[in-house]
């Protein structure tokens, strides 16, 4: 499959009749993202530049945006001020103002621009390069070990010609995760968001990450991209469609804007859930690989409304049918005759007031009309779909740069689970959308507040109500590596509850405090609490977690699962 998609990829290029300058895409960060995001909320209306329901943004879309910002009234506060200076200056090659210089350059030609540790620019050649550092070091109760993370390496993007850019990134880490990180790595076999590991002094992990791009125009409305990166569906902070959770994976994307329409199409590899010796890494034989393929497409109806309406679908091997960007999957899955586990649902986000927004998804793994509403039998396991509802209120109470965010997100049992090998939606053995899987509920609450520019504060209050299995070969729909029609499954085909299995409640709060020293350059200092709740235990599994960091273009650690 590498190779069909390099080879559509050139192909591609070698096609395109026009090309138009534009920029590589700006690396998914929640913290990132919300201070673009809560402009258009504030404006309460859709911007026309580009849809944000698929994420990453590219960063010429992202500068004429900022520049459509700037020249409206809608920024009025000392700290929106420097929100929009700081997000300039990251993108300074695509906006049309003028962009600050750095007072002092080291050496004449090192950080010239706040933004950049060094860049060269001509007609021809666009490059920028940036160290990626990440030190941290925390302390939880009961733990011998010290907390700690050491991460360092390089980013750079640029492009040639103005026609092609690029993004590359790549770090190595050595880390000791805090006690609940730890034994969901354990469990599932993978780090959340790298996949491979090694031990690390112990009870520690080491690995590698990489990222990487190339992206260009094939005509003025339908833009290409060849990476090996994560994407993310939607405006929640989580995603139950497609989210940044899993590891990296090799993709091609088109996106074609025109009018009020987006349709973004996306296929791309995953490693599918390899055999886990429990020693420190997989078995030595090569990795098994699937093959994914999804399109979304975003509607803006009106200038507060967007709706987007997406179908995945889910193959353990290769099939040229699924190469179609027009076609619907589940009529290739009929006319193939073949089990591919496909996907369909919808998201939305509405605008209604400036301000305020409320956001939403709907998934539907399994469909069969009696028993989704209950006419042959209440609570099937084939009622198999994943709701999320929100809400975001920006400068909340009139409280400048105070915003507030409620999520709810729900997932029937044995949703994106499978029946057939490498087939359930999952990526180097963790899901691909929420980090619970499946068999659960969850309450999220999020306070940002900005007192002062440089000082950003963020309170995450989460809840979680699940069911977990009393053993590995028992399935009651919470584990999507495993297999639904397993002898052991759940307690029938009726009466399949949320919650079922072994009950599970989990109270936990966040709460950092980041200051931007320089551009990019953050302290970090952060305190998490988490109490769980398991069923049959006598006591409640309760640490805390204490943590000072330096990051250097990097996102910010969430252990928030």
């Amino acid at each position: 499959m590498r190779k069909h998609l390099t080879l559509s990829f050139f192909l591609i290029l070698l096609l395109q009749l026009e090309s138009f300058s534009q920029g590589a895409y700006i690396p998914y960060n929640r913290d990132y993202y919300h201070l673009l995001e809560r402009y258009e909320i504030l404006e309460g209306k859709n911007n026309q530049i580009f849809h944000t329901g698929f994420k990453p943004y590219r960063r010429d879309q992202v500068g004429a945006y900022l520049d459509t910002l700037a020249q409206g009234n809608l920024i009025q506060s000392k700290t929106d001020r420097f929100n929009i200076n700081y997000l300039s200056n990251d993108n300074w090659e695509f906006i049309d103002r003028e962009t600050e210089n750095s007072r002092n350059p080291i050496l004449g030609g090192i950080y010239r621009k706040p933004s950049d540790f060094f860049h060269y620019r001509d007609s021809i050649f666009d490059f920028h390069i940036n160290p990626v550092i990440y030190l941290s070091g925390g302390i939880e109760p009961n733990q011998d070990n010290f907390r700690m993370r050491n991460s360092r390496g390089v980013e750079f993007r640029g492009s040639i010609d103005r026609k092609v850019s690029f993004y590359t990134y790549f770090t190595t880490t050595q880390t000791i995760f805090p006690s609940w990180v730890k034994e969901y790595v354990e469990q599932s076999g993978a780090v959340p968001g790298e996949g491979f590991w090694k031990r690390y002094e112990g009870e520690g992990y080491g690995y590698f990450s990489a990222m990487g791009h190339v992206n260009f125009n094939i005509s003025k409305s339908i833009q290409a991209q060849f990476g090996h990166d994560r994407n993310f569906v939607g405006e929640g902070y989580r995603s139950l469609i497609i989210s940044d959770f899993s590891n990296p994976y090799v993709f091609v994307k088109l996106n074609t804007k025109i009018w009020k329409f987006n349709f973004t199409n996306l296929w791309s590899q995953k490693t599918a859930d390899v055999t886990y010796d429990f020693v420190g890494r997989p078995t030595d034989d090569r990795y098994p690989q699937k093959w994914f393929s999804h399109h979304r497409l975003g509607i803006n109806i009106g200038k507060k409304l967007n709706v987007g309406v997406f179908e995945s679908v889910m193959k353990n091997q290769f099939d040229w049918n699924y190469l179609n960007p027009l076609i619907f999957y589940r009529w290739v899955e009929h006319q193939l005759g073949t089990p591919d586990k496909v996907m369909l649902g919808t998201d939305f986000k509405w605008n209604f007031t400036p301000g305020m927004q409320l956001y939403g998804q709907f998934v539907l793994d399994e469909f069969v009309f009696g028993e989704f509403f209950g006419i042959d039998g209440p609570n099937s396991i084939r009622n198999k779909h994943a709701l999320q509802a929100g809400y975001k209120y920006i400068n909340a109470f009139k409280v400048n740069n105070l915003d507030l965010q409620l999520e709810y997100n729900q997932v029937r049992p044995y949703t994106f689970q499978e029946k057939f090998e490498n087939q359930s939606f999952t990526n180097y053995r963790t899901p691909l959308t929420h980090p619970l899987g499946a068999n659960f509920r969850e309450a999220v609450a999020i306070v940002r507040y900005q007192p002062i520019p440089r000082l950003f504060t963020n309170l995450t209050m989460l809840y979680q109500y699940f069911g977990d299995d009393p053993s590995a070969d028992i399935n009651y729909g919470k584990n999507i590596l495993k297999d639904r029609t397993n002898p052991n499954t759940g307690i029938g085909l009726f009466g399949n509850v949320i919650g079922q299995g072994v009950e599970n409640r989990v109270l936990m709060a966040n709460l950092n405090l980041s200051y931007m020293v320089r551009q990019n350059v953050f302290l970090d200092l952060s305190h998490s609490i988490r109490n769980q709740k398991i069923e049959n235990e006598d006591q409640m599994r309760n640490t805390s977690f204490t943590q000072l960091s330096l990051r250097v273009n990097m996102v910010r650690n969430d252990f928030n699962y």
